[in-house]
């Protein structure tokens, strides 16, 4: 049976190739006589491994030299835990931008600082993003944090929008990228942090990425345990204990794979291509189908869309499974449609899609 077009928005479609040179290493990796899941994270295999992650990573965001680069387990609600516990001291003020579902996850994983709601999009349901001058931020803050693309909401920082990233001035901006991390070009050296889940557009659950610039490194933060403390992590190598090496290796293929095809400013034209074929057809369509976000933060990523009559969503999620199309259906928190973008995804996907959504319309419009 062919593969079939993955929407899902996480974990999320990996590239063909990358599977099937993972499913090759998956008895023997190279001539090391054992698999990559059965070697020791400290052999010289696996810092291979690692290592050459790390520097395509650099390659690909151009990250520069005093950013450091740590490979944390788990996801992004983790480090948004971790984030207050390094970089604030107890009961300093953090000032938060709220902008969808994963903004607030965020700001509940801040326990012991003191939290300003520097905006928030929920009254107005989340369709668009405050506009900056709007902000309530604090000239004491620790940092901001904003969410750069919501999963769930469709709502993403665009250039149209207004200044991208925003000034937040002398007080560091820590950004969430989990979902649209390497869809485009970004100035790394415009943040004090940067992290991301993987699941989306770097590889497989189970392993994030963490890209901070390394002064703010020398902040006493709270006290916490060695293995919450990102200046023991990276002077470990993100190896205090054993990590995730499958999903390292995974991550690494994955980025591999980006550079080849042609890097951030190649998936930025296709991530454009893609969401342009999406919105048309859905604005196109004479409100039989609609998306409700604000067109200037529109996320090129993941696109919420419902049915003009919900009693049909049934009979679309069945239709496009047997079409070839999985992982449409939407989040619980808004129900309807979502169709998640990311690099791995073709135009020959959305494309896919589109005619589907038509061809639909024409049997029950």
């Amino acid at each position: 049976m062919a593969r079939a077009y993955n929407f899902s928005p996480g974990p999320a479609m990996l590239p063909e190739s990358v599977l099937r040179q993972a499913q090759a290493d998956m008895l023997e990796w190279g001539d090391a006589r054992a698999s990559i899941v059965e070697m020791s994270h400290r052999g010289p295999e696996f810092l291979q491994v690692a290592r050459q992650a790390e520097a395509d990573l650099r390659t690909l965001l151009c990250i520069p030299d005093d950013y450091a680069v740590l490979f944390p387990a788990g996801g992004a609600t983790t480090q948004q835990a971790l984030i207050a516990l390094n970089f604030a001291d107890a009961g300093q003020r953090v000032d938060y931008v709220i902008s969808g579902h994963w903004g607030r996850t965020a700001l509940k994983q801040v326990v012991s600082a003191d939290v300003n709601i520097a905006a928030s999009g929920e009254a107005g349901g989340f369709r668009a993003i405050p506009a900056r001058e709007s902000w309530r931020l604090s000239d004491d803050a620790a940092y901001v944090h904003i969410t750069a693309n919501e999963t769930i909401h469709g709502v993403e920082f665009r250039p149209s929008w207004g200044q991208v990233p925003p000034d937040t001035g002398k007080v560091p901006l820590f950004a969430d990228f989990s979902s649209s991390i390497a869809s485009e070009p970004i100035d790394v050296s415009k943040y004090g942090l940067i992290y991301a889940g993987a699941q989306k557009n770097l590889g497989p659950v189970g392993i994030s990425v963490v890209i901070v610039r390394r002064d703010l490194l020398e902040r006493a933060g709270q006290p916490r345990a060695d293995i919450f403390d990102y200046r023991s992590q990276l002077k470990g190598e993100s190896m205090l204990n054993t990590p995730p090496t499958w999903n390292w290796y995974l991550l690494g293929l994955t980025v591999r794979w980006m550079l080849d095809e042609g890097g951030t400013a190649e998936f930025d034209r296709r991530s454009d291509a893609k969401a342009g074929l999406l919105y048309q057809a859905i604005d196109g369509s004479g409100g039989f189908y609609r998306n409700d976000v604000e067109a200037s933060v529109r996320s090129r990523m993941n696109v919420p869309f419902f049915l003009a009559d919900a009693a049909l969503d049934g009979a679309f999620l069945d239709g496009a499974r047997e079409a070839g199309l999985i992982g449409l259906k939407g989040h619980r928190v808004l129900g309807g449609m979502r169709a998640s973008l990311y690099n791995p995804m073709p135009v020959a996907g959305v494309q896919a899609l589109v005619d589907y959504m038509r061809e639909f319309q024409k049997r029950h419009g």
